[in-house]
Formats: structure tokens, C-alpha cells, sequence
């Protein structure tokens, strides 16, 4: 989904106080952390994710690996952290999705 500039905004400003729910470490991103990723967006539509220090990968690398792998999209990075928001094929758990569409 292409977002436009304010939404971002709506966006940035929905996730600043969440706290990261998936964290990235020394292994990398695999098959079993992009589904539980994916299984999370669907009820949840907006959250972070933290690169641990031990990670060898970048936050553009994770970005790119996410966005390839489950089609989400990359809100914003802030230095070690990623805000990941896709709209849920379920219509009970969008409310992020249904109050951007009309920004």
C-alpha cells in the first residue's frame, strides 16, 4: 500500500509510544520470525521491530527482506528501529487502516 505524507505522519505518531515486539538478533530474519511477523500485522496493523546489536544486518536489509517477504511497509526507521504497518485481510482488526483512509 502507497502511503501518502500525511498518513505517514498519522502513522509515526500512532506508533511513537509502542515499545518493539520483535527484536532481530545475531540469526537474522528467518521463515519462522517473517510468519510470526506477518501473523502479528494482521491483528495488530502497526508495531515495531528492534535490531539487537549482535545482528549482523542493517536496518534497510531487514527493511528490504520485510517488505519483499510479507508486503508490509516500512513507516519510518529510526536508528535501530523499524515501524512496520499493513492493513489486515480481516475487517474486525482494522481500525489503523479504516482511520488513515480517510487522511
Amino acid at each position: 500500500m502507497e502511503l501518502t505524507g500525511k498518513q505517514k505522519r498519522y502513522l509515526k505518531s500512532a506508533a511513537h509510544h509502542l515499545t518493539p515486539i520483535f527484536q532481530v538478533g545475531k540469526a537474522g530474519v528467518n521463515d519462522d520470525m517473517l510468519k510470526n511477523i506477518d501473523e502479528a500485522l494482521v491483528k495488530r496493523e502497526l508495531f515495531k521491530i528492534s535490531l539487537l546489536q549482535n545482528t549482523a544486518l542493517t536496518t534497510d536489509e531487514v527493511a528490504e527482506i520485510i517488505t519483499k517477504e510479507i508486503d508490509a511497509t516500512v513507516v519510518q526507521k529510526i536508528g535501530r528501529v523499524l515501524v512496520l504497518f499493513k492493513v489486515s485481510p480481516q475487517e474486525k482488526f482494522r481500525k489503523i487502516s479504516n482511520e488513515i483512509k480517510n487522511l
